[in-house]
């Protein structure tokens, strides 16, 4: 018997793959079965799928590793996380990681809401175990979708962990104690962030080629989401353009494009500004506490750097305007995660 081309020697019995190279080099894949009489059946162009199909035409079971849900798990990685934001891209493996350590041999037909109950209870992080269960639900739905298995999602109907949001408020005490304390690249991340609304990481991706025809151009990293925020108001240069100016002026020395730099001019990582705001945060506190105010000084060890984002939402007095900063769609999630100041409401006489 002649042997099988090198290509297909990793595919079942009667099996093949074809290949063609298409125009700009994209190159066609298809998998085809051969039955008894010669005849090629298409099984598509997805692998897994076509071994599913192949096990269906053989009247044998569905390979192993599509059934247990350490496959799944790989096929998901390979193929539907990769098409998401890196934030996210970086949360999901971390959840699968963990969700790996239960259900990675444990085959899928198998898994039942009262094991995904039991995975829930036994987290000791409530919140994190309410996303990784999330995360979970979605590859049952791709597996469904995928042909693995027409079990219902085993994830519906079970109860969640209850996720309450961050209720800290940063008020202008505690704002300027850690201002007085910080670099002025640490103040300058301060300012934009709070100026603008925006997450730390979209604040540290600024760049003064940014600012076009009167507007600063924002696209949220975690989010997709452009906006434009205004840099002049009524032919007047706003808060947020004055302060444009004032980087650009302190960066024309710097070989640099973008707005939040070290004193060398280096763009700030994540890690640089976490380790700035912690000393000016612990400088603060601790002058706090040789003023003898205690209750300052624990407020100031609970502000973190992203609740400016949410002292921002809290600041602007109409709802709608503040959605529109954070670039939110829905007024409700500003409302129930971001603003952390009561209504202002008249007393009853």
């Amino acid at each position: 018997m002649r042997p099988r081309k090198t290509e297909n020697q990793n595919l079942p019995p009667h099996m093949y793959r074809r290949t063609r190279q298409r125009k700009y080099g994209k190159v066609w894949v298809a998998y085809y079965y051969r039955d008894a009489q010669g005849k090629d059946i298409p099984l598509g162009s997805d692998l897994d799928q076509a071994r599913i199909k192949w096990a269906q035409l053989e009247a044998k079971e569905k390979p192993l590793d599509l059934l247990t849900m350490k496959g799944i798990f790989d096929r998901y990685i390979r193929d539907i996380i990769p098409k998401k934001a890196p934030r996210t891209q970086k949360d999901n493996l971390a959840e699968i990681k963990r969700l790996r350590e239960l259900f990675d041999d444990a085959p899928i037909d198998s898994i039942t809401p009262s094991s995904i109950a039991g995975y829930r209870d036994a987290r000791t992080a409530k919140v994190r175990a309410k996303r990784e269960i999330a995360t979970l639900s979605h590859v049952f739905n791709l597996a469904r979708e995928w042909g693995i298995t027409t079990k219902e999602n085993p994830c519906q109907g079970v109860r969640k962990n209850r996720e309450k949001p961050r209720d800290y408020y940063a008020n202008d005490v505690v704002w300027a104690a850690v201002y007085s304390k910080a670099p002025q690249e640490l103040k300058d991340a301060m300012d934009l962030a709070y100026l603008t609304g925006q997450r730390p990481a979209d604040v540290l991706m600024m760049r003064k080629d940014d600012v076009e025809g009167g507007y600063l151009l924002v696209q949220q990293n975690k989010t997709g989401k452009r906006l434009r925020i205004r840099v002049n108001a009524d032919g007047e240069v706003n808060s947020l353009g004055k302060l444009l100016s004032q980087i650009a002026e302190r960066n024309s020395k710097l070989v640099t494009s973008y707005l939040i730099v070290s004193k060398t001019g280096r763009r700030m990582t994540g890690t640089m500004l976490r380790k700035r705001w912690d000393e000016a945060r612990e400088s603060a506190k601790r002058k706090a506490i040789s003023d003898a105010d205690n209750p300052l000084a624990s407020r100031i060890a609970a502000f973190q750097f992203r609740d400016i984002r949410p002292k921002a939402a809290s600041e602007i007095s109409d709802i709608d305007q503040a959605s529109k900063l954070l670039g939110h769609s829905k007024d409700d999630i500003t409302e129930r995660v971001y603003r952390r100041v009561g209504a202002i409401a008249d007393p009853s006489k």
